[in-house]
């Protein structure tokens, strides 16, 4: 069955078979008509999205929600709905002022939208949690503390790390009191969710975030539960200290090479997760390419302690075939060999156009996201842009790209670059999977305007 499968790979122990676990995020609304913010408020809907999940692409494990701001929700952050992607942050309630939130500002059982999350959590436990793995997702210490700080918090870690250390310690507190909630309503595992781990340095990570993270994954265990780190961007830098803070798992997307991530992982017995291109494969690509890159990947790695699913979570729009064609080849490998031994895929040749950046008659910064709508990581970096563009009006324009649309893929490759988030400064690459404090930006942007 696969949820003993799953469980069997988060205990370490030896299996025949990969376990499968579709990140179906607001995705799993597409396949009932439903939008993000239907399934995101409305239990029937969302329980009715995840049963279709369930039904046409046979995981082992699931989330029941992929939500990185319902804690931030109910710790006093406005939320920005959106009908194809999960809200985002739009206000900051620590922004402008460095204090921290109080003790009674905890979430309870009553808050927010828990209600409705555990209410669906029991339903999918009673009617499928005999044979899949339910993971319930919560949002990381250090992207909820970005959330309630803003951008600054990047300018605390080097000014004032007290200050850090301390809201990352209240934000482990609320994934402590999440991880209880989800785990009384039948969670199999805890997933802190935590993209901007990827935008810091290990010694950041070290100084001001580890003993947190550890406190959460010690405390997951201690209630018999299973626990996974989950960093979406360039997290290649990261796993080792990820490692340190003893999870069980640990999942990453396609910006990490996965064989190298599992070379660190296995020297620590933790399985790892992941990382099914989600826009150039799932989203873009037909059935075949969908095949042929879980087989390439599964035939690139040990599979002891090794999990198959999408990088992060899903594009609404990812057509429901292609996510069928992942399942198989992951449930059937020999079968799915053979279907496409004879197949390559074709590269798209679309052409675009590269500034002149040497006749600009302003300094252009360029962002290349995933997607800022959908990605925390590449929000942070585009407000890292927005919050000084009245500073910098005068001598800089900015232009965002986004690796969902088919356009902006050509553009990044045609830049040779290879990791996202990205920012560049007249075609130079300048900062890749970090997010710049204010002060280096606007210094960085003046350097090139006095060129």
């Amino acid at each position: 069955m696969g949820k003993e499968l799953l469980l069997k790979t988060l205990r370490h122990e030896q299996t025949t078979e990969i376990p499968w676990v579709p990140f179906a995020g607001v995705h799993a609304g597409k396949l009932k008509g439903y939008t993000a913010s239907e399934v995101l408020k409305d239990a029937d809907k969302l329980f009715a999205s995840l049963m279709e999940v369930k039904k046409l692409y046979a995981p082992d494990g699931m989330p029941v929600v992929f939500d990185l701001q319902v804690e931030a929700e109910i710790l006093g952050c406005d939320l920005l709905w959106a009908d194809y992607n999960p809200p985002s942050v739009k206000s900051h309630p620590l922004a402008g002022e460095k204090t921290l939130p109080c003790s009674c500002q905890i979430p309870t059982a009553d808050s927010g939208r828990i209600p409705m999350i555990t209410d669906v959590m029991r339903r999918m436990k009673a009617a499928v949690g005999d044979e899949v793995a339910l993971y319930g997702l919560i949002c990381g210490p250090f992207t909820l503390a970005s959330h309630l700080r803003g951008s600054e918090i990047f300018m605390d870690m080097i000014k004032d790390q007290d200050y850090v250390k301390n809201l990352i310690e209240f934000c482990a507190e609320v994934c402590i009191k999440m991880t209880d909630f989800y785990i009384e309503a039948g969670m199999d595992v805890i997933a802190v969710v935590d993209p901007l781990v990827s935008q810091i340095s290990p010694k950041h990570f070290e100084a001001m975030l580890s003993d947190s993270f550890k406190a959460v994954f010690d405390y997951v265990r201690s209630k018999g539960a299973y626990s996974s780190f989950f960093v979406c961007g360039n997290a290649t830098r990261q796993i080792k200290v990820m490692c340190d803070t003893n999870p069980d798992c640990i999942a990453v997307d396609e910006n990490v090479n996965l064989h190298d991530a599992k070379a660190i992982t296995d020297q620590y017995n933790i399985a790892i997760e992941g990382n099914i291109p989600l826009t150039t494969t799932m989203l873009h690509g037909n059935q075949q390419d969908n095949m042929k890159g879980v087989i390439d990947l599964i035939d690139s790695l040990d599979h002891h302690n090794l999990i198959i699913s999408p990088g992060c979570d899903m594009p609404y729009d990812i057509p429901l075939e292609n996510t069928i064609a992942a399942a198989q080849a992951v449930k059937r490998p020999d079968d799915v060999r053979k279907m496409i031994e004879n197949y390559e895929a074709v590269e798209d040749d679309m052409d675009v156009e590269i500034p002149d950046y040497k006749n600009l008659d302003k300094v252009l910064l360029e962002l290349f996201l995933l997607d800022p709508e959908q990605c925390a990581a590449c929000t942070y970096m585009l407000n890292s842009v927005v919050d000084v563009y009245d500073e910098i009006r005068d001598i800089a324009d900015y232009a965002v790209y986004k690796y969902t649309v088919k356009e902006d893929i050509a553009r990044t490759k045609k830049m040779k670059l290879t990791n996202l988030p990205t920012m560049c400064i007249n075609g130079d690459i300048k900062w890749v999977s970090i997010i710049p404090d204010k002060e280096e930006l606007i210094s960085e942007i003046r350097k090139y305007s006095a060129k």
